[in-house]
């Protein structure tokens, strides 16, 4: 079966407009163009549009997006089976939330007693999650299933008091970090008050500290589009300024 854009719009539920800019980037071309300039669309299109909203509803970029589905060895069976695993990930963080929810709501009426760690289990778990979406495969690669592991289950196992902690001192890294950044000068007092921050801050995520893994994240900042983009959301240029206070509070810089 064929689809207009308009047809194809009304059956997946979104605008004529993004299938139009879909098509000016290429992530999702017609199969053809009628002589009168009325875009055409297939089932190939169907199932790529399909696939594009999936990644969409995971919270990929379009830009990532389109890597992965142009990709030559992209195959489709294996990306669904992928989808499914990361949509039950979903619905089980959801299920969590609510179930928290649900315990606050009783608590709060006096039904049950919720403990401080039950509080915060379900917002732990969405960090975690949301870190592997994003993260998992390349810090996976570079340290290990086994340090990530550790990891995760340090940061489950934090107490109301350091999850307060942990998020307030994210919080004075990225102001104490931009405060730094307008010195330009990543060994000053400043930009080596940030690097010792963000040490601070990789402790209660680390089973155990060091210079060399310090040094290592910080250079992986620059190198992963997606860190980079994160540090420089703001500012242009604070990744590698980030990585160059890091490396001189490490003793790594070359």
């Amino acid at each position: 079966m064929e689809y207009t854009v308009q047809k194809l719009g009304r059956l997946a539920g979104v605008s004529t407009r993004t299938l139009r800019y879909y098509d000016e980037i290429s992530i999702l071309k017609p199969a053809r163009i009628t002589s009168s300039g009325y875009r055409i669309y297939g089932q190939a299109e169907v199932a790529r549009l399909q696939q594009i909203l999936f990644y969409k509803e995971l919270g990929f970029s379009l830009e990532r997006i389109k890597k992965i589905v142009t990709d030559p060895s992209f195959n489709e069976a294996e990306a669904l089976k992928e989808h499914r695993e990361q949509l039950l990930e979903k619905r089980k963080r959801l299920d969590m939330l609510i179930v928290n929810v649900e315990k606050t709501i009783a608590s709060s009426e006096g039904g049950m007693t919720m403990t401080d760690k039950e509080k915060f289990e379900g917002f732990k778990q969405k960090l975690i999650d949301d870190n592997e979406k994003k993260y998992g495969e390349e810090i996976r690669n570079k340290y290990g299933d086994d340090t990530v592991n550790k990891s995760n289950e340090q940061l489950k196992n934090m107490t109301q008091k350091e999850y307060k902690e942990v998020t307030r001192l994210e919080n004075e890294v990225t102001t104490t970090l931009a405060e730094a950044f307008k010195t330009g000068d990543p060994a000053g007092d400043i930009a080596q008050r940030a690097a010792e921050l963000h040490k601070q801050w990789l402790t209660y995520f680390w089973s155990e500290y060091s210079k060399e893994a310090h040094a290592g994240i910080a250079q992986m900042y620059v190198d992963d589009e997606r860190f980079k983009v994160y540090y420089d959301k703001k500012q242009p240029g604070t990744a590698e300024f980030l990585r160059d206070a890091i490396h001189i509070y490490t003793g790594f810089k070359k």
